[in-house]
């Protein structure tokens, strides 16, 4: 799990912007089926969207203990939808790496 300066986090924010929920909590909450779901999709994608048709009151403890479960970084919750980020292990699939590279450099130049 990696820290996010406010500057990633909005870069990453962006990206999800036109992103659909790929993974949908419901009525049995976070199961180990949802876990390893949410697992294969962050492989697949790095950045994705979960969206909590349920338990939208612990969305909040449930989305850090899946990002947690996934070695993935909570990006953000907006509304009943939580962004969650994992860097690919394989670097033809590191679609964001350069950008929040880019990101933190910023960050650090003005510091």
């Amino acid at each position: 799990m990696m820290e996010l300066t406010s500057k990633q986090r909005k870069v990453l924010e962006k990206a999800a912007h036109s992103l659909e929920p790929v993974v949908i909590v419901g009525q049995n909450g976070v199961t180990d089926s949802l876990v390893d779901m949410t697992k294969e999709q962050l492989k697949q994608h790095e950045l994705i969207k979960i969206k909590f048709n349920e338990f939208k009151e612990e969305k909040q403890t449930l989305s850090g203990q899946l990002a947690e479960s996934c070695d993935a970084t909570l990006v953000r919750i907006i509304g009943n939808v939580a962004i969650m980020y994992k860097e690919s292990e394989e670097d033809d699939k590191k679609v964001y790496a350069k950008a929040l590279a880019k990101a933190a450099a910023k960050t650090s130049a003005n510091v």
